[in-house]
Parts: C-alpha cells; sequence; structure tokens
C-alpha cells in the first residue's frame, strides 16, 4: 500500500510538472509568438532602430542594461538630463497590437506614448496619446487629474484606468495596448483597464475640457499612424519584452 501510495504522488508531480507553463526568456518570441506575426522591438542587447525623438542617435542618458532599456534618474524631473529626452522606435506603425513590461522606481513616473508625430522643436506629447506608467503611491500625479486618470495604465488626464491594477515599485507590469482604426484598448497586468475611440464626438469633447488643446490645438486630430515612444521624465524606468504585431 505504501509502494502504491508513493508511485501516486510522483504520478501526480510529474503530471503537474508537464502542466506547467513554459518559461520564457524575456526578450524573445516563442514559436506560437512567431507564427502569429509578433516582432520583437527591443533585443535586450542593443538599442537598434531607437533612437531620441527630434534626434539621430540614443541618448545618453538610456542604456541597454540586463536585458532592459534603463532610463536612468537626472535628478531633474521634467528638465532632464543633459542628453536625455523620450526615446522612439524608428518606425511608423498604424493598426497593431503592442506588449511590453515596464518597472518604476520609488516616486516615479514615466509613460508609453503611440501614434505620435516628430515635430521640430515639438516633444511627443504634443501629438500622441499616452498611457501612463506611475508609481501610485509616492508620485504626486496620482492624486491629480480626475478621478485617478494620471495614474499607472491610464490614458494620461484624460480616462483613468480601472480597474486600478498596478503592481507595487520595483515589480514587473505587463502591457497590451490594442489600436486598430481609431479603437484604443489598454491592457494593463491582464486586464482590459479602459476602451475609447478617436476622432469621435465623444473623443473631440473629452479632449476639448482637456490640458491638451491648449498645447497643440489640433491635438485631437491624432494621427492614424505613427511611433511608439517611451518617456524620459527623470526618472528611473526600465522596460523590456518590447514586442509589436501589425493588424
Amino acid at each position: 500500500m505504501k509502494k502504491l501510495l508513493t508511485m501516486l504522488i510522483s504520478a501526480i508531480f510529474l503530471i503537474s510538472l508537464g502542466c506547467k507553463e513554459k518559461v520564457v526568456a524575456p526578450n524573445t518570441l516563442t514559436d506560437e509568438e512567431k507564427a502569429e506575426g509578433w516582432v520583437l522591438l527591443f533585443d535586450g542587447e542593443t538599442s537598434t532602430n531607437w533612437r531620441g525623438v527630434n534626434k539621430d542617435h540614443f541618448p545618453g542618458n538610456w542604456e541597454v542594461v540586463d536585458g532592459t532599456l534603463h532610463c536612468k534618474e537626472s535628478g531633474q524631473g521634467e528638465a532632464g538630463a543633459i542628453d536625455g529626452g523620450d526615446i522612439l522606435y524608428d518606425k511608423e506603425f498604424k493598426n497593431f497590437k503592442l506588449r511590453l513590461e515596464w518597472k518604476i522606481s520609488e516616486g516615479g513616473n514615466s509613460g508609453i506614448f503611440y501614434l505620435g508625430k516628430e515635430v521640430p522643436e515639438w516633444p511627443i506629447y504634443y501629438t500622441a496619446p499616452e498611457m501612463q506608467i506611475l508609481d501610485n503611491l509616492k508620485h504626486p500625479d496620482a492624486e491629480l487629474g480626475v478621478d485617478g486618470n494620471r495614474q499607472a495604465g491610464s490614458l494620461y488626464d484624460l480616462i483613468p484606468a480601472k480597474p486600478q491594477n498596478a503592481k507595487p515599485v520595483g515589480e514587473w507590469n505587463t502591457v497590451e495596448i490594442t489600436v486598430y482604426d481609431g479603437t484604443v484598448v489598454h491592457n494593463q497586468n491582464g486586464e482590459n483597464v479602459l476602451e475609447y475611440h478617436l476622432w469621435t464626438d465623444a473623443w473631440n469633447t473629452l479632449v476639448a475640457g482637456s490640458k491638451f488643446p491648449a498645447l497643440n490645438p489640433e491635438w485631437a486630430n491624432v494621427p492614424n499612424q505613427g511611433v511608439i515612444t517611451l518617456q524620459d521624465h527623470g526618472d528611473d524606468v526600465w522596460f523590456r519584452n518590447i514586442k509589436i504585431k501589425e493588424l
């Protein structure tokens, strides 16, 4: 009986091992993702195809370290480092699913812009919507805006992420941003946290009541294709597993 029980326990253990998901190395694609058309935007080792907004080089305040794109703290907030600033992937995308992971430092702030256009002397946020990245517990932006619309996962200063499910400082958060013919969905840590529709009456009304028209009177007319950009807000932030599937 004892031998039979031992064999049964061993069988259950082996079955449980077989049921576990395979561990996938960061900055790689599974065979399934490759078959579905996913493409890596970051190989974990180089800054290939990444450069500063309105720059011809990869800014010195960013580095590739331990398989991540790391923006180094400048100590000057948005004023930034001498050779800092946001970085973009040097290709425009129209309809897509974008996946990546991020983690933020204590009190940190950053963001993910999409459908942006480079305009000389303009920051990318003059043209692009932003999925907010934030330490919701320590950064003041978490208490500003309206109804949490400056917290992590939100469409910055416009639509709050609900549920608010960002992980604590130092932990990796997963993101999927879907853009398709004007419909945009933010998914954070496996849950859809908001959806909106570009170029509609509801969108125009929402933007009209925000700060963005003062920056750019045409801000609501978001381009139907543009660049993906990671923000340098002067705080330590790390990105990895950046991949895209064009739709």
